[in-house]
């Protein structure tokens, strides 16, 4: 038998919800680790002297007790686990586990029993159900009934409020009446906050973000009372998880932030996070509300009746002897500015990121902290509105994803050297070069897969696009952020130097100075318009080549795509992207490959297809197919307008070209002349669309060749 024995989705009861998390046996101590807050539970062997195995409703589960009188009950295990607990137990422990009926008869009398925190009531010896005391908020008593009321807990969908036990009268030889000595069992237990004597020191005043505004800090030996004008809070120190110490990017301030759970309510409100501001300058002289001996004997020297100095190490120096755990500061990292945290946004609000040694942690409005255990992965992303930011996104195992934007350029170097350094899985890693040999050693099979899907992608994208680099590399940019690129479109677009020296292609020298400045404007746009137009031009696609075959995932995609949406009713374009590419990755080797041998098939009909299309001809011969008839209908088309016109101005033709000048009356001249020299301003001033000039010329043509015919009508 090995030296530990290791279990995973082993859950916890929480005030009426399950946490799942991770149980270890070791030969020295019994540690569970649990996977939604990170609170490490260790109980030391020799202190355990309790052992029951029991039918629960997830499976099984095992009760532990120990010499203090606390109880760990943990559930989840399967009934083949029994034997192999039982002997390590045996060997390490020296505790023999114990199978134990639950009473199942559904029966509401029996003996109610109080052992260390629970609330045990039993059916014949047989235990019904527990109750932890921990759990109780309340307790009321009544003539011959008492009422235990509980704390709720807002992640799970129903709650038991209260249970009400009948306790019947007293007999004539006891002293003291049942309901009383009940309701003292309970209290004696339970959690429920009762402010009885002084506090141990208070705090004036401190400026709080969240929850917002000013209060007095009273700091009592079980429980921290927050004191403001409007709301009270009574915070038991059995709530804290964690306490940070944080600097602030401007080095004169301090952030000291309380983590809690369950959190502190207001209303519908909840607040996770107990954030406190203060002042670098600002000094304080503490004396303790405790003789020295007192102190001495309950803080082991941690705390003196008599400290000063700065006001927030007074405040995280209390926090940390009365809670008992560790202060968390940044570590190592540095951002560009040389401070440790990082500006950005979260939910349209700016604060600040610190990387942490364990974790991420964004103050202030919401707070956020994620610790490294619960990650999936990272990515860095082009920013939304601007190029000189980029955005941080982190997405956690249980598919939560937060979006940390408008972080800095400069910043980029060091956030990936931080989490390569952490050894983070990150998204689109493939886009950091010499990268690519460590992906294996930081990443699960999982994330390999999602790469290697990725790169094979990229590579058919740049066959499909054959040539058109620059709009590949616009879609790339899309995709993540390179801060290595720089972006030539803007800088053609804002370019202050262009030159108006081709000026004099526009025709006609007027004279005027105002029309050379218009024409030079215009000769600028046109300029500008030559050199980006063939960034914007785009390979003619052959239309009767064969059409590229579609890749394994395309092919899966386009089969599963109705299934996708009848599953998810509502779900938007972009979101069945999301969702078909989390299947994928998820579709084990035996899935994928019957759609891998489908592309690979089609590849080699399109091979088959593209080689006999080239020996047909190609693209030349399609080409002269689809031309000839729109040519013969052209030159259709434009004999009948010849015919037309013509027939029109035909005498007027043969007049002037037969040499009869005597037709030719000076108002013919003048009329003819004013009509091509209105026709030529029309033109000109009605040409800035290619609808409004064909509409024009149609006009201009009408009218002049009707002109000539009326005049000569007349001078008949």
């Amino acid at each position: 038998m090995g030296d530990t024995l290791e279990f995973s989705d082993i859950y916890q009861e929480f005030k009426g919800s399950w946490n799942d998390g991770r149980l270890r046996f070791g030969k020295q101590t019994v540690v569970y680790k649990s996977s939604k807050t990170g609170k490490v539970d260790s109980i030391p062997a020799g202190e355990l002297n309790l052992a029951q195995w029991r039918r629960v409703c997830l499976g099984h589960g095992i009760k532990l007790g120990t010499n203090s009188g606390h109880v760990y009950k943990y559930d989840g295990f399967r009934d083949t686990d029994m034997e192999k607990i039982s002997d390590f137990f045996k060997a390490n422990y020296k505790v023999e586990l114990t199978e134990k009926d639950m009473c199942v008869k559904g029966w509401n009398w029996g003996t109610a029993k109080f052992s260390g925190p629970l609330l045990s009531f039993e059916v014949n010896e047989s235990t019904a159900f527990e109750v932890p005391l921990a759990n109780v908020s309340q307790c009321a008593t009544g003539k011959n009934e008492v009422t235990l009321e509980f704390h709720q807990n807002d992640d799970t969908d129903v709650s038991l409020m209260e249970v009400r036990f009948y306790v019947p009268p007293a007999q004539a030889d006891e002293r003291q009446d049942p309901v009383e000595a009940f309701a003292e069992n309970v209290l004696s237990k339970a959690d429920v906050i009762q402010a009885t004597g002084d506090a141990v020191c208070i705090f004036k005043e401190l400026q709080c973000l969240t929850p917002r505004g000013r209060y007095d800090i009273r700091i009592y030996p079980t429980f921290l009372h927050l004191h403001g004008k409007t709301f009270d809070y009574k915070i038991p120190y059995t709530t804290v998880l964690r306490l940070f110490l944080l600097p602030h990017k401007d080095q004169r301030q301090m952030f000291f932030v309380i983590s809690l759970d369950p959190p502190i309510k207001q209303g519908q409100t909840r607040y996770h996070f107990l954030i406190l501001l203060f002042s670098k300058e600002e000094d304080l002289s503490l004396t303790l509300n405790m003789s020295e001996e007192d102190v001495e004997r309950r803080f082991e020297g941690k705390l003196s009746k008599n400290m000063s100095g700065s006001l927030y190490e007074m405040v995280s120096r209390v926090m940390k002897s009365l809670v008992n755990r560790k202060i968390t500061v940044p570590g190592n990292f540095q951002g560009h500015s040389g401070a440790q945290c990082i500006t950005c946004s979260y939910k349209a609000s700016s604060g600040l990121l610190y990387p942490l040694e364990r974790g991420f942690i964004y103050v202030h409005k919401p707070p956020v902290h994620l610790r490294f255990e619960e990650i999936s992965c990272v990515n860095f992303a082009r920013g939304t509105t601007t190029t000189r930011s980029f955005d941080f996104e982190i997405e956690t195992k249980q598919g939560n994803q937060y979006t940390f934007s408008s972080i800095e350029r400069e910043e980029y170097g060091k956030l990936f050297d931080f989490v390569n350094a952490k050894k983070l899985n990150i998204k689109n890693r493939g886009f950091k070069e010499g990268m690519k040999g460590k992906i294996d050693e930081y990443s699960d099979s999982d994330e390999d897969q999602h790469d290697a899907y990725l790169e094979r992608m990229k590579a058919e994208g740049k066959i499909r696009e054959e040539g058109n680099d620059s709009e590949e590399s616009d879609g790339e940019s899309d995709e993540s952020f390179n801060p290595g690129e720089e972006d030539d479109d803007i800088a053609e677009e804002y370019d202050s130097n262009a030159s108006a020296s081709d000026s004099s292609e526009d025709g006609d020298d007027s004279g005027d100075e105002n029309s050379k400045k218009k024409k030079a404007k215009k000769a600028k746009v046109v300029k500008e318009k030559k050199e980006r137009k063939p960034r914007k031009e785009k390979k003619q696609k052959d239309a009767g080549a064969p059409k590229r075959p579609m890749s394994a995932y395309m092919l899966w995609l386009n089969a599963s795509r109705e299934r996708i949406k009848s599953e998810n009713p509502g779900i938007s374009i972009t979101e069945i992207s999301k969702k078909a590419g989390e299947m994928w990755r998820q579709l084990g080797k035996e899935d994928k490959e019957e759609w891998d041998l489908k592309a690979v098939e089609a590849k080699k009909q399109y091979d088959k297809a593209k080689k006999e299309y080239k020996e047909s001809g190609g693209a030349a011969a399609a080409a002269a197919a689809t031309s000839s008839p729109k040519k013969e209908s052209k030159k259709s088309g434009g004999k009948k307008e010849e015919k037309k016109r013509k027939s029109a101005g035909g005498e007027k033709e043969k007049e002037r070209g037969g040499g009869n000048d005597s037709f030719k009356s000076r108002e013919f001249i003048e009329t003819s002349e004013d009509s091509s020299s209105d026709t030529d301003r029309k033109s000109k001033s009605k040409s800035k669309t290619k609808t409004k000039r064909k509409k024009e010329s149609d006009e201009e043509e009408e009218e002049a060749v009707s002109t000539p015919a009326s005049s000569e009508e007349e001078s008949d």
